[in-house]
């Protein structure tokens, strides 16, 4: 049973992948990445790893998807977005990382196929270990990270900081106006004889 629930949840995280990587709403894509997480906090349950499944859900599934939920509707992104984004991937630009994606997928097949690996012990990670193994040997890797979400959502606020290209046009509409206007008053004063009001 706990076999057939690894193969489900295992299914799940794939396709929930899959879904962040090709749906062209950045929203669906969010829901996918948090469908995502959730299956990996599963996965973990299921080897034992019960804090980092805890750690899973609060910090990635909650906290960081808020963060990205609240990246995607600073920067705004619609339709004129999305078709820049087409303008900036033609087709050619995909071989790569499908090379790379066919790679990954027949190593995946040969590990299955080639049967179980070995048995290791099933032991109960607490957040002592865990602990110790982040602000250990891994404290740098964490602080590089941390480090690199803050640059990414400097990043993100200033590219969505822009403004519209109907904004501008309008306010540059009402400034030429403002000056016709204000040209044509000039005129007007010009053109009164001089005594009168």
């Amino acid at each position: 049973m706990t076999e057939l629930i690894w193969w489900v949840c295992a299914a799940l995280a794939v396709g929930g992948g899959l879904g962040t990587i090709l749906s062209r709403n950045p929203v669906s894509s969010l829901l996918f990445l948090i469908l995502t997480f959730f299956n990996l906090a599963a996965i973990y349950v299921l080897l034992g790893a019960h804090f980092i499944a805890a750690i899973q859900v609060i910090v990635y599934a909650g906290a960081i998807m808020v963060l990205f939920i609240f990246v995607v509707m600073m920067l705004n992104v619609g339709e004129r977005a999305v078709a820049m984004e087409r303008s900036w991937l033609p087709g050619g630009i995909w071989v790569g990382p499908a090379v790379l994606a066919a790679v990954l997928f027949a190593q995946v097949v040969y590990l299955v196929m080639r049967g179980p690996g070995p048995e290791y012990p099933r032991t109960v990670v607490g957040p002592k270990q865990v602990g110790l193994a982040l602000y250990g040997p891994y404290l740098m890797g964490v602080e590089l990270a941390s480090m690199l979400l803050l640059a990414g959502l400097v990043a993100a606020y200033h590219l969505g900081w822009r403004r519209q290209p109907e904004q501008e046009s309008k306010e540059t509409h009402f400034d030429e106006r403002r000056t016709a206007v204000g040209r044509s008053a000039v005129r007007a004063g010009t053109d009164r004889p001089a005594g009168a009001p």
